[in-house]
C-alpha cells in the first residue's frame, strides 16, 4: 500500500473511532520503498542527492508523525494501530509496542531489548524496529516498523531515525536465512493480543465500515468524482446571492477576474467576503500553460480605461488590499508592464491608502519591464514558479524555471523594501525533494512570501491530477517552509495565489523582518 493511501486510511479509521462507529482496529501493511520526515525533523539526515533516490526507487515524504527520518519499503512489516489511547499514557503506549516486537523476535529465538535514550526495539546495539507515533482527539496513528527482511542497503541512504552511531539490522540478517512476512505478521498479531490485553479478529480492510464517518453519504462522495473529501465545501444560498451580485458587478464594469476565468475553487468564499482579483489585459493568454484554464488565443489591444475601472469596482468594494493579475501578453514589447504601473497608480488615486499587490507573469525576463512596474510601488510583487524545474517542459511550455527565480530576485535588487511572493502547485507528478530544493531556491532569491496549494484539472482540457495531498503534507510543508525563513505561509489543499491575501500580507507586515 502506497504510504500516502494508508496515512489517508488511518484519517478515516481515526475519524470513524472518534465517532466510536468502529472499534480499535491494527493496520498491517508494507510500503513501497519510502523515506518519511517526521516532526522531529531529518531533511538533513537524507544521505543521498535526489538523483541517486529517483534511480533506487525511493521518494521522500514529510509525515505528522513524531520522530526524525526512517525508511519503509518491501520486506518490512509496519504496524499502524487506531486505538483509544490505553490510560491517556503515551509512555506505556509506546512500552507496549516495543514489548510486542521483543515477544515477536524472542518466538525466532533473537533476544531484543530496549535503549533508553532511543525509542524502538534493538538487537546487538542495531535498531531492527523504529516507532514513530501521532496522537489526535485521544487517537493514535502511525506506529513501528519491523525490518524482517527488506533491501538492507537502502538505508544507507539516510540517517535512520537521525541516529548516527548505532546501525540497522533485520530478521534476516540476524537469523541468515529468508523469514516470511506473513508468519511474521500472524506472530505479531499474537503478541499484541496478549500486551495489549484484547482479541483480534482479522478483516480485509476494504470491508472496515467507513461510510457516514464525517457525515458524507454514499451519494455525496460518488459525486466527487473520486476527489478527496477536504477539497469540498458547501456553498450556501448567502455565498450564491454574493457570487451572482459580484459578477453583475463585474459585468457593469466589463471586467474580469482570475477567480472567474481559472474556475478557481474559492470563488463563492471570496466573492462572499467582497474580494477578488482582477484579470487585466483582457482574458485571452498569448501562452498554452497546460494546467491553465485561462483561454489560449490573440489577444485584443489593452484597453486604457480598464484602470480606471479596475480602481472604481475596487472603491465600490471597499478593498483595503487590492490584487491585479494578468494573462501573459508577449504580444506586447513591454508585456503588458505599463498597463500594470497604470492600474496600481488608478487604484492608489481613488483609494488613498489601499495596499495592492500584483501576481505578474515572467514579462519575457525584462529588466526594463519589471522596473516600470516597482516604480508604480505596488506593496507585493507575486510571481509563482507553479511547479519543479523538472515538469516545466509538461506543465508550463514557453516558461523558464531560472528565469522566474531570476525576475522575483531582480525585484529585490531593484526595490529592496517590495514584499516578493511566489507559490507552487502540487499534485502534478513532483517528488518531496524536488519540492523541498523549490522552498530553498525561493528562500535563495529573498522570496517572502509562500503559497502552496494542491492543483485541480479545470476542464478535461488541461493535465489530470497526478495525486491528492494529504491536508498533513501541507502542514509539513508548511511547516519547513516557516524555518526556512518565509514570514508569510499559506499551505493548504485549497490555497491559492491571491486567496486570502491580506490576512498573509498583514502577517509578514507582522514580522520583525519588515
Amino acid at each position: 500500500m502506497e504510504y500516502e493511501t494508508a496515512c489517508r486510511l488511518q484519517e478515516d479509521l481515526a475519524a470513524a473511532r472518534v465517532q466510536e462507529a468502529i472499534g480499535d482496529t491494527l493496520l498491517l501493511v508494507q510500503h513501497p520503498s519510502v523515506i518519511t520526515v517526521g516532526r522531529g525533523g531529518g531533511w538533513q539526515d537524507i544521505l543521498a542527492p535526489a538523483a541517486l533516490l529517483q534511480g533506487e526507487g525511493v521518494r521522500v515524504l514529510p509525515t505528522d508523525r513524531g520522530g526524525r527520518a526512517t525508511y519503509h519499503g518491501p520486506g518490512q512489516l509496519v504496524a499502524y494501530p487506531i486505538l483509544k489511547l490505553p490510560d491517556d499514557d503515551l509512555h506505556a503506549y509506546l512500552w507496549r509496542l516495543e514489548e510486542v516486537v521483543i515477544r515477536v523476535l524472542a518466538g525466532y529465538g533473537l533476544t531484543a531489548g530496549r535503549e533508553e535514550a532511543h525509542p524502538g526495539v534493538w538487537l546487538s546495539g542495531s535498531k531492527i524496529a523504529a516507532i514513530g507515533l501521532a496522537v489526535r482527539q485521544g487517537i493514535t496513528r502511525h506506529g513501528l516498523a519491523l525490518n524482517v527482511a527488506p533491501n538492507m542497503a537502502h538505508f544507507r541512504l539516510l540517517v535512520p531515525c537521525g541516529i548516527a552511531e548505532h546501525g540497522v539490522t533485520s530478521m534476516a540478517h540476524e537469523l541468515g536465512r529468508a523469514v516470511e512476512l506473513e508468519a511474521v505478521s500472524r506472530q505479531f498479531v499474537a503478541a499484541f493480543g496478549q500486551v495489549f490485553d484484547c482479541q483480534v479478529i482479522w478483516a480485509d480492510s476494504e470491508t472496515l465500515p467507513l461510510n457516514g464517518a464525517r457525515g458524507d453519504t454514499p451519494d455525496e462522495e460518488e459525486d466527487r468524482g473520486g476527489q478527496p473529501r477536504w477539497l469540498w465545501r458547501r456553498v450556501s444560498p448567502e455565498s450564491e446571492a454574493a457570487v451572482a451580485r459580484m459578477a453583475d458587478l463585474l459585468d457593469g464594469l466589463a471586467l474580469h477576474t482570475v477567480c472567474q476565468e481559472a474556475r478557481c475553487p474559492n470563488l463563492a468564499e471570496c466573492f462572499g467576503r467582497g474580494t477578488a482579483t482582477f484579470l487585466i489585459l483582457g482574458d485571452q493568454c498569448t501562452r498554452g500553460c497546460r494546467f491553465c484554464a485561462i483561454s489560449h488565443g490573440r489577444p485584443a489591444p489593452p484597453d486604457p480605461n480598464e484602470p480606471q475601472r479596475v480602481a472604481e469596482a475596487a472603491a465600490r468594494l471597499g478593498l483595503r488590499h487590492a490584487v491585479l493579475t494578468s494573462v501573459t501578453r508577449d504580444d506586447l514589447s513591454d508585456g503588458g508592464a505599463g498597463h500594470f504601473a497604470a492600474a496600481v497608480q488608478a487604484l492608489r488615486s481613488r483609494l488613498p491608502g489601499v495596499t495592492v499587490e500584483v501576481l505578474i507573469p515572467d514579462l519575457g525576463g525584462s529588466e526594463t519591464a519589471l522596473r516600470a512596474i516597482l516604480d508604480a510601488q505596488p506593496d507585493v510583487l507575486n510571481h509563482n514558479v507553479e511547479t519543479v524545474p523538472r515538469l516545466y517542459r509538461t506543465v508550463r511550455p514557453g516558461a523558464d524555471y531560472r528565469r522566474s527565480l531570476a525576475l522575483l530576485a531582480r525585484a529585490k535588487a531593484l526595490r529592496p523594501a517590495v514584499v516578493t511572493k511566489s507559490g507552487l502547485m502540487l499534485g502534478l507528478g513532483e517528488r518531496t525533494a524536488e519540492v523541498i530544493q523549490a522552498l530553498h531556491d525561493l528562500r535563495g532569491v529573498g522570496c517572502d512570501l509562500l503559497t502552496l496549494g494542491q492543483y485541480l484539472q479545470p476542464t478535461e482540457h488541461q493535465l489530470p491530477v497526478a495525486r491528492y495531498v494529504s491536508p498533513d503534507e501541507f502542514t509539513a510543508y508548511g511547516e519547513k517552509a516557516r524555518a526556512m525563513g518565509f514570514r508569510g505561509v499559506a499551505s493548504g489543499p485549497l490555497v491559492r495565489s491571491s486567496h486570502r491575501a491580506e490576512a498573509l500580507w498583514a502577517a509578514a507586515l507582522s514580522s520583525s523582518a519588515f
